[in-house]
């Protein structure tokens, strides 16, 4: 069985797969594709994902890309442990929870979205980190609010077990925090995402810990 993820450093949809990879204790190998110097649009990598993002994930010979249905593979492909409720209800509470910042928030403010504001419009670096720091503040509000509505959040985010919810929430912490984005003001949600990076599955995925990472950012 061969298990190769390509990503890279800074990519919090990658640092998900990560995650889902080093808590089912899959044995797999990174190969990075640089965003910052254009790689995905090499052609090499053209022929695996004509999306030309990361992560893509290869299983043997099968390609998968796009980090939610990369997750909810490798759950099914490993199931222990299970990164999803039993009941259909539940399940469909965590992937909305998760899809908060994979569908909503992250696409807004992924380097190809940057670029086309300074491209497009001229807005400087300190203007397009302010656009992704109210962004990740937007998100961090909604799920603060939801984690206190459903009133689930123990350890983490529904209870006990840990689901595909807490790999997205501490993804989605992990890129506020690099974008200087207070998670004091999100209690619930800091408190979660702090019992998640006491594990080493998340703590060693981190995109700080990555093969090319910069020291300081």
């Amino acid at each position: 069985m061969s298990v190769t993820l390509y990503g890279y450093w800074r990519s919090l949809a990658a640092y998900r797969v990560r995650v889902a990879l080093n808590l089912k204790g899959v044995e797999y190998q990174e190969l990075a594709v640089d965003l910052a110097a254009g790689q995905q649009f090499d052609a090499s990598f053209d022929k695996l994902n004509p999306q030309h993002v990361v992560p893509l994930l290869v299983h043997d010979e099968l390609e998968i890309g796009q980090s939610m249905a990369i997750l909810e593979y490798i759950n099914e492909q490993w199931p222990s442990p299970n990164l999803l409720p039993e009941h259909a209800f539940d399940k469909a509470k965590v992937r909305a929870l998760a899809l908060v910042t994979i569908a909503d928030t992250h696409p807004l403010i992924v380097p190809r979205v940057r670029k086309f504001l300074g491209d497009q419009w001229g807005l400087s670096e300190d203007q397009q980190s302010m656009w992704a720091q109210h962004w990740f503040t937007v998100g961090n509000i909604a799920i603060e609010n939801m984690l206190i509505k459903e009133a689930r959040s123990k350890t983490f985010a529904f209870g006990e077990d840990l689901t595909i919810a807490d790999i997205a929430l501490a993804s989605h912490a992990i890129g506020a925090t690099l974008f200087k984005v207070d998670m004091a003001l999100t209690p619930t949600f800091a408190k979660i995402v702090a019992n998640c990076m006491a594990i080493p599955a998340f703590a060693k995925a981190h995109p700080l810990k990555q093969l090319g990472a910069p020291q300081i950012i």
